[in-house]
């Protein structure tokens, strides 16, 4: 695939071109892997388990070598240069602390290994707890710390001799999920204040979304796609970044006619009229995907270019919206959120309904071969 650009090859920071690796020789846990990450872009690796994101931290890192393939930072190769040398911060998932050392020795120690005298350490530690506020616990030992507390330990530490770029594996896995949507603002806010170039790595499409500047989804170590978090939500260009970013209906059907960058779908006996992302021809099956908050339940005729037939299966108060699952277009759980708003209670389980959503709302992407 071509290389994701992202500004003028001046303005990078991070490069791979062409990278594959493989452990045994035989299988390839990243194919073709390119990306270019200007500076103080904040970009994420997304996909489940096994999907190569974390190994393509690793070879950046320097703790895995690639297969084949280049990874250049700031126009250099390192292919050869151990990690000691690549001037990079990382943060684990399991904060990686010094159990017998305190937090200002923690902090302390990466500089000690730089060289920096001990007046300039003193300051950079200041400097540091200051940006995660945890100014006056200095003294303490992780194990006085909570979780929280203990990843900020983590990320100044990663932060505290001042580099370029930062890496960050599964940071927040290990934290409850208030203190994760906590620690997430926390990290988005130091990036933008210092302006530094962080590669960040979860299998939480939530926290990509919330953090990233550009999110690379990856399945089986293939990029499926590059793009702004908004672009993935409302552009998918392959099934399967449909399916693990955001909520969405999938169809499975057979291209009837094409138009230009339009076609007709026969899915579950509806006609159906999508936007033809994936190059297909009639005949050809496809999946449309359209999301949940896109369909509008018993609209007046003729408002939307897809209208069909419905029935109410179940419904789920959730608060802000009311989710709606039904019968329709040969599937048992197609989905619907309508807005907390007056009138929604007017739908009931076993109503039947029309629904309704725009042709540009609806995508015609590949058929996944797993997943579906």
């Amino acid at each position: 695939m071509s290389i994701a650009s992202a500004g003028a090859a001046n303005d990078t920071r991070v490069e791979f071109l062409g990278v594959d690796k493989s452990y045994d020789g035989r299988t390839l846990v990243v194919r073709d892997f390119n990306l270019r990450i200007r500076k103080g872009e904040f970009v994420t690796l997304l996909g489940p388990s096994g999907s190569g994101k974390t190994t393509i931290l690793m070879m950046l890192a320097g703790f895995q070598a690639p297969t084949a393939g280049t990874i250049r930072i700031d126009g250099t190769s390192v292919e050869n240069l151990p990690p000691r040398k690549r001037g990079i911060g990382m943060v684990f998932q399991n904060y990686a602390l010094f159990p017998h050392m305190t937090v200002g020795r923690n902090l302390s120690f990466p500089l000690e290994v730089r060289g920096l005298e001990a007046g300039e350490r003193r300051k950079r530690v200041e400097r540091a707890l200051s940006l995660v506020r945890l100014e006056g616990l200095e003294d303490r030992r992780p194990a006085q710390l909570s979780g929280g507390q203990q990843q900020r330990v983590a990320i100044a530490r990663a932060l505290v001799f001042e580099p370029d770029l930062v890496l960050m594996d599964e940071p927040l896995g290990a934290l409850d999920r208030s203190l994760r949507e906590e620690m997430q603002y926390e990290i988005r806010h130091i990036h933008r204040k210092l302006a530094v170039t962080v590669v960040y790595v979860t299998h939480d499409q939530q926290e990509a979304m919330v953090m990233s500047d550009r999110i690379a989804v990856l399945k089986d170590g293939v990029v499926e796609q590059i793009a702004a978090p908004e672009a993935l939500y409302e552009e998918p260009e392959r099934a399967f970044v449909a399916r693990f970013i955001g909520e969405n209906n999938r169809l499975r059907g057979r291209v009837v006619t094409v138009s230009g960058g339009l076609c007709e779908v026969e899915a579950g006996g509806e006609r159906i009229r999508a936007l033809r992302i994936a190059d297909c021809a009639p005949g050809e099956e496809v999946t449309l995907s359209v999301r949940p908050e896109r369909v509008s339940v018993n609209p007046e005729s003729g408002v939307y270019g897809n209208q069909v037939g419905g029935t109410v299966r179940d419904l789920s108060f959730l608060g802000d919206h009311l989710r709606v699952r039904m019968d329709a277009c040969g599937r048992r759980d197609f989905i619907a959120k309508i807005p907390n708003i007056a009138g929604h209670g007017a739908i009931l389980v076993g109503d039947t309904v029309r629904i309704g959503w725009t042709v540009t709302d609806c995508r015609a992407l590949d058929i996944e071969t797993k997943g579906q």
